[in-house]
């Protein structure tokens, strides 16, 4: 047992050393004196993990042996110094973010801030691996710059795409029944009934997923009310290390985060919208308030190539909900260039062709099938 204990030791005091090595180099190319402090104080936590292990191999009567960087510390360290620390940054949170409950079930770390620490370093290079070369996350520099409105992004890529769905989808739906010959009323009810159950769906899978969302949100929070309530200290360091990450000076970002600390609630407050990136008064928005538009939007949509089956029948219902499916296809398309910024022209004309392709397939098929079930 003492053996593979050993072993143990020695691959955490690897893994530890190897973690500093990289973050010392990436320290000593950072042109950014802040973004280089948080390397520094990331090195400084993983030697004492480093020195922590070494003792306990030692408690074994054993020697650690020398300080050597493993060949993929060796190589991420030459590549930071080389081109810049922002070539390996996404790697290394990638790592860190893998490795972070390492120490759970390792009874040695047991009361001690290393599970801690592992996670908020995990956190803390997430964070910046997400901004811009100085460290800025791209959210909060979105925020600060005004010119990515995220939350009305999302809306409206929503919109487009619930309506889309609803458009496409009832479209083919309707020209395969049409397709099979049957009677203008039972394509009417037809109709309807796949605007109701795509609906419905819709609704219900949008309201699973913004609720189980929230419900992740809130099991974060609670876990980070927890461990400001058990480590304030790796807390209050976790936050400076953010606030100096988004280009803040050391001196300043320490008293910002101790004033916070102070308070609890403060605390929590700028934990969850620093470190998760989380409006606490809203987690991620209501589920309510998703499913309805996910219904309404799918809805309005699946309407559209009904309209002409309310006034007329045959095959002058059939060429007219083509032409009003055609119109809301090339009007979809040409609003989701607002997301993209491509021609207008292009992306309404891609979308109607794509949209009748799927309605001509469906038609077809009904067809084909009609005539075999009705001989």
């Amino acid at each position: 047992m003492a053996a593979a204990d050993v072993r143990r030791y020695r691959a955490n005091r690897q893994a530890e050393f190897d973690s500093a090595y990289v973050y010392r180099a990436m320290a000593s190319a950072e042109p950014s004196e802040q973004l280089a402090s948080v390397y520094r104080r990331l090195a400084e936590v993983e030697e004492r993990h480093l020195g922590f292990w070494e003792d306990r191999i030692r408690s074994e009567g054993v020697d650690p042996g020398s300080r050597t960087p493993s060949w993929r510390a060796r190589t991420m360290g030459f590549l930071a110094r080389r081109f810049g620390p922002q070539l390996v940054l996404r790697t290394v949170a990638t790592l860190e973010q893998i490795d972070q409950t390492g120490y759970d079930d390792q009874p040695e770390t047991e009361g001690t801030p290393m599970r801690d620490q592992e996670r908020s370093h995990a956190r803390v290079l997430r964070y910046v691996a997400g901004g811009s070369p100085r460290g800025v996350a791209g959210e909060t520099l979105g925020r600060i710059e005004g010119r990515h409105p995220a939350l009305g992004g999302n809306a409206l890529r929503a919109a487009v795409l619930g309506a889309n769905d609803g458009l496409t989808s009832n479209l083919a739906l309707v020209m395969g029944v049409a397709g099979a010959q049957l009677t203008s009323s039972a394509i009417l009810i037809t109709g309807l009934t796949g605007l109701l159950a795509g609906a419905l769906s819709m609704a219900i899978g949008e309201w699973i997923s913004v609720q189980s969302a929230r419900e992740l949100y809130q099991r974060q929070v609670r876990t980070e009310a927890a461990e400001i309530r058990a480590v304030p200290d790796e807390e209050e360091e976790e936050l400076a290390l953010i606030y100096e990450a988004k280009g803040i000076p050391q001196d300043e970002a320490r008293q910002v985060a101790r004033r916070l600390m102070a308070d609890e609630g403060a605390a929590l407050d700028a934990m969850v919208r620093e470190e998760l990136g989380l409006d606490p008064s809203t987690l991620g928005g209501s589920p309510y308030s998703a499913g309805a538009s996910s219904f309404a939007l799918f809805a309005i949509g699946a309407f559209i190539p009904l309209i002409p089956y309310l006034f007329a029948g045959g095959t002058a219902a059939v060429v007219a909900a083509i032409v009003f499916a055609a119109a809301g296809l090339f009007v979809i398309g040409a609003l989701i260039t607002l997301l993209t910024g491509r021609s207008a022209l292009f992306s309404g004309t891609r979308q109607l062709v794509f949209g009748l392709l799927a309605a001509g397939v469906t038609f077809g098929l009904g067809r084909l099938i009609g005539t075999v079930v009705g001989g």
